[in-house]
């Protein structure tokens, strides 16, 4: 059987079990629609929340950012996780007891305000939309690879397919088919890497294996490649080569703009109870971690395996020809992600760092005129991993549908979060108020398929890499949604118009900077700013600003507060009914 066709079953052997899912568990009333009837069991809450958080992202992207770069992405491990305990402890149960549908439908009712709501609803539409693009960016990759065809067929398809199970099932469906996801991308993520732990270090547990001692050269695996990216010119892989303001606020910016994502927050609306919101984070954070320990061995692992492909007998030695190269790497020339070009005309693949300086005479010595893998996206590696290391077939087709699931079971879950945005938070609550219970279930899905076209055909031209993308959307959502999530739990004073100029403030200088020095990302052949250190205001980088964001919102709402009216009491005995455990301050002493 050849490989075109076992990823063919793979891949749509799972579209059929989500599809099927969805159509078993369809939502028939708005609330099954919005937060599944809030009868989601703690524990398969807490993988579909895994799935719901590990997108295109972090299956896709973050090995092979970490892959590239080394320690300094470890940012995105940090932020993203941190950020995920931040959400679970101070967040999540409140927000379940106060028992809406939807992050505007909080800070609307704790507000008191229509503004509030239509300003919540205007950051969770530019967030979302944001993020979404990375996902559906996610799957163009891995559908233009595992099923031969070009990037934007492959959106199609997987836009046609969410908009089955995300239509007909609401959050009901889409709960039960990120159970699924979770368990084909868990199982597709975490084989690959075994094999190939086991192959360089003989330890069958990648986390050991990253530590262990690399059976070639007897050195430990991470010196050796230390070493190897050394002698071609680049940075170890183990330094930290950035700014560390940079680093703390990059990874600020993660944790809470984590925090303030209302595709996960409304995870924790599902649940029965507070306690189960809790118990769904613990899990979560469980399943989260089995993929999130094993993405540094597969970067560090992948990046030494793609060298010594190209050296294979050692970095000082002569390189495989062109006529030499992998299936791996012919195969995925065919989709344009990968690029090679004979600069010097030896038949031969130069991989090495041309713009370092220090390492120039060495390569002239050698005849190299540049490095010769011109294209290299991230987004192929953790796909292209099992043909890197020449796995069976069936690993691949594993692969891809694991690629898929990630790519898919946010997507999913995102766009969820913007038709219930536009059916209830727009059209109930604000234009619509006397709509039917069946109109807002209609206009809810309707919501759904116009987000699937708009999310898919954004999808085509994306502004980066999927983790790139991603880490926008975190930075907006840490600017706007988090302060004022945060100031409505425990900050009882904080009133309608403070909420409002807060958000307000960050979100726009957020977009601002973003758009200032990332135009070139979204709006070609403009006057942009160019993306450089140099021009970045006090060297922060516009992936960083969104902390920057959050600072400024929690100060313009502070400063708005002391000059606005206060907050009315019973809004204040509210929010102390949300944060204090009923009976609390009943027992005293005598």
């Amino acid at each position: 059987m050849d490989q075109f066709t076992i990823n063919l079953i793979f891949v749509v052997g799972s579209f059929l079990l989500y599809i099927g899912i969805a159509i078993w568990a369809r939502a028939g009333s708005t609330s099954e629609f919005y937060a599944a009837g809030r009868g989601v069991n703690p524990i398969v809450n807490g993988a579909a929340t895994a799935a719901d958080w590990m997108s295109a992202a972090s299956f896709i992207s973050m090995a092979g950012l970490i892959a590239f770069v080394g320690y300094g992405n470890s940012t995105y491990l940090m932020g993203w996780t941190g950020g995920y305990v931040l959400l679970a402890l101070l967040l999540a149960p409140y927000l379940r007891k106060f028992g809406r549908f939807t992050v505007p439908d909080f800070i609307g009712d704790r507000f008191y305000s229509r503004s509030a709501r239509l300003v919540a609803v205007a950051a969770l539409l530019i967030m979302s939309i944001t993020y979404v693009i990375g996902q559906m960016t996610g799957a163009g990759v891995a559908f233009s690879r595992f099923l031969e065809v070009d990037t934007n067929t492959g959106l199609l398809i997987a836009g046609a397919v969410v908009f089955v199970y995300a239509v007909l099932g609401g959050m009901k469906g889409i709960t039960y088919t990120q159970l699924a996801q979770y368990v084909v991308l868990i199982i597709a993520y975490t084989i690959p890497a075994v094999f190939i732990s086991l192959q360089l270090t003989g330890n069958a547990l990648p986390q050991l294996g990253l530590f262990s001692t690399h059976i070639e050269s007897g050195l430990p695996l991470l010196a050796k490649l230390d070493q190897v990216l050394l002698e071609l010119g680049f940075q170890d892989y183990t330094g930290n080569h950035g700014s560390t303001l940079n680093m703390v606020l990059f990874t600020l910016s993660l944790m809470i703009g984590t925090a303030g994502l209302p595709h996960v927050i409304i995870r924790f609306f599902t649940v029965p109870k507070v306690s189960d919101a809790r118990k769904s984070a613990g899990w979560a954070l469980v399943f989260i971690a089995l993929l999130y320990t094993v993405a540094p061995a597969v970067g560090a692992m992948a990046r030494l395996n793609i060298i010594t492909t190209i050296y294979p007998q050692g970095t000082e030695n002569a390189s495989i020809t062109y006529d030499e190269r992998p299936d791996w790497m012919h195969n995925w020339e065919q989709t344009g992600l990968l690029k090679f070009e004979d600069l010097n005309g030896d038949g031969r693949i130069q991989y090495y760092n041309a713009a370092n300086e220090e390492f120039a005479a060495v390569a002239e010595s050698r005849g190299w005129a540049g490095n010769e893998m011109v294209t290299f996206n991230q987004d192929i590696l953790v796909l292209a991993n099992p043909e890197i290391a020449q796995l069976p077939g069936w690993v691949i087709g594993l692969i891809a549908a694991g690629g898929l699931a990630a790519a898919l079971s946010t997507a999913a879950g995102l766009l969820l979060a913007i038709s219930s945005a536009i059916s209830h938070d727009l059209i109930k609550a604000t234009f619509k108020p006397n709509i039917s219970e069946k109109g807002e279930l209609l206009a809810a899905r309707i919501s759904m398929a116009a987000a699937i076209v708009v999310a898919t055909w954004l999808g085509m031209n994306p502004p980066g890499f999927a983790a790139q993308t991603v880490a926008l959307a975190f930075g907006l959502a840490a600017s706007s949604l988090f302060p004022a999530i945060m100031m409505g739990i425990f900050y009882k004073r904080m009133n309608s118009a403070g909420a409002v100029v807060g958000m307000l403030v960050g979100l726009i200088s957020t977009c601002l900077y973003i758009f200032t020095y990332l135009g070139w990302f979204f709006i070609p052949e403009t006057n942009m700013l160019p993306n450089t250190p140099e021009n970045w205001l006090f060297g922060i980088s516009p992936l960083s600003f969104g902390a920057v964001g959050a600072m400024l919102n929690f100060i313009a709402a502070y400063v708005t507060m002391l000059f606005t009216k206060p907050t009315p009491e019973r809004v204040q005995a509210l929010v102390e009914s949300i944060r204090v455990p009923r009976g609390a301050g009943v027992a005293v002493d005598h």
